[in-house]
């Protein structure tokens, strides 16, 4: 017996593994294809339940939008002529209007409260866990009981004109005066009741930056001020973009709040896109009309969310 016989008959022996022929180019692919089949196997219900309740409803409605459909499940092809329609509506253009009035009031203000928010926790040494389980508790109460709360906090009779009335500066018509003041007062129970998601998301964001940066910006001798704006702050681009796509798609989307606290007043004053669309699904059972709203809707959020996209995507190229 050879010298190279022995020596693969000994690793033979000891170690199989050094010596089991390469696995074939058929064989490993053959594998990948059975952990590909698997991963998708994992993944399918998920697939299946996000297809139904997300992606169906928007064929759906795109669909449903062409046609005029009736509660009885008639319905007739109508083409664009909803759309035509709905471009002739002052309706429409008012909501629209209120809609991106309110936008522009909301998504500012729930962004600095929350950012705030986590900045301050972040600050704590003691009591951090209280303080988060505090500040996120109105996040868990519905939009209902909250406009119920803030109707009363807001009322003419209620705490704060009270209060104002004790300061001598008069009651304040927070929910029946002019539009900015409406939507203002909007805005801040909206932002009350939903600044806790976001909190949580920046607090997540500041605890995932290097410690060793911010060392180094304080020996350099930057202030807080200076910290924050050219450290602190560039590192959080990314969550500052997510809470920004996330808060817009939820300011256009506001309704309850309207729908308890001024019902889309005063002369519709506050009368949303989601108002309009719900008052010509549910009110006047227009369905076809309704879901053009939905599309024109969905249409000016997802324009909205690519140019907040290339912003940010160009700042970051500088």
């Amino acid at each position: 017996m050879s010298v190279n016989t022995r020596t693969r008959t000994t690793l033979a022996g000891r170690h199989p593994e050094l010596t089991a022929s390469p696995l074939k180019p058929f064989g490993a692919k053959k594998a990948r294809s059975r952990e590909a089949l698997a991963g998708i196997l994992f993944v399918l219900p998920t697939l299946v339940i996000f297809g139904l309740f997300k992606f169906l409803p928007i064929f759906g409605a795109g669909a449903m939008s062409l046609t005029e459909y009736s509660l009885n499940g008639d319905f007739e092809f109508l083409g664009a002529d909803n759309y035509t329609r709905l471009a002739a509506d002052p309706n429409f253009w008012q909501s629209l209007k209120v809609t991106l009035l309110y936008v522009a009031i909301f998504v500012p203000f729930i962004i600095a409260v929350s950012l705030a928010g986590a900045v301050l926790l972040d600050k704590l040494v003691r009591f951090t866990g209280t303080f988060r389980a505090l500040l996120f508790i109105p996040y868990l109460s519905s939009f209902v009981m909250a406009g119920i709360i803030w109707t009363w906090i807001f009322s003419t009779d209620g705490p704060l004109n009270a209060a104002l009335v004790g300061l001598g500066m008069g009651p304040v018509p927070f929910t029946s005066g002019p539009q900015l003041l409406v939507l203002l007062s909007l805005a801040v129970v909206s932002v009350w009741k939903g600044f806790g998601y976001s909190m949580l998301i920046f607090l997540a964001g500041l605890k995932a930056q290097p410690a060793e940066v911010h060392e180094a910006a304080r020996i350099d001798g930057a202030g807080a001020w200076k910290s924050f704006w050219y450290v602190t702050l560039p590192l959080l681009k990314p969550v500052v973009f997510f809470v920004l796509v996330i808060e817009t798609i939820v300011g256009f989307q506001v309704f309850d709040t309207i729908y308890v606290m001024t019902g889309g007043g005063p002369a519709r004053a506050s009368h949303s896109l989601i108002y309009f669309l719900f008052d010509e699904g549910f009110k006047f059972f227009d369905f076809g009309y309704a879901s053009a709203i939905g599309v024109v809707l969905f249409v000016i959020v997802l324009i909205l969310s690519l140019i907040q996209q290339r912003f940010f995507e160009g700042k970051d190229s500088k």
